[in-house]
């Protein structure tokens, strides 16, 4: 099993790889850092769309692929979900 991972940036503007929990166009949960010294972190998208922002310990931290981006990305990779249910 591979992890999704994630490129975000950070208010002091490094670059931080962390890995996705859940994904959906309406937020992201990802956990940043490893073993006992992980923490969990959502992120929500921007008024405008245009990112994702998430506060970790009063740190600011960014991804930035728009709402429309990340809801295409989700149905690449599973395109049964757009689908209507039978009945």
């Amino acid at each position: 099993m591979n992890p999704e991972k994630i490129s975000v940036r950070t208010e002091t503007g490094q670059n931080l790889e962390v890995v996705v929990l859940t994904k959906t166009a309406n937020g992201i949960q990802v956990v940043i850092g490893e073993g006992v010294h992980n923490m969990k972190c959502d992120l929500a998208p921007t008024r405008n769309g245009m990112a994702y922002v998430g506060s970790i310990r009063g740190r600011e931290v960014v991804y930035e692929r728009s709402r429309a981006q990340v809801q295409a990305d989700l149905d690449r990779a599973n395109p049964a979900l757009r689908l209507p249910r039978g009945r």
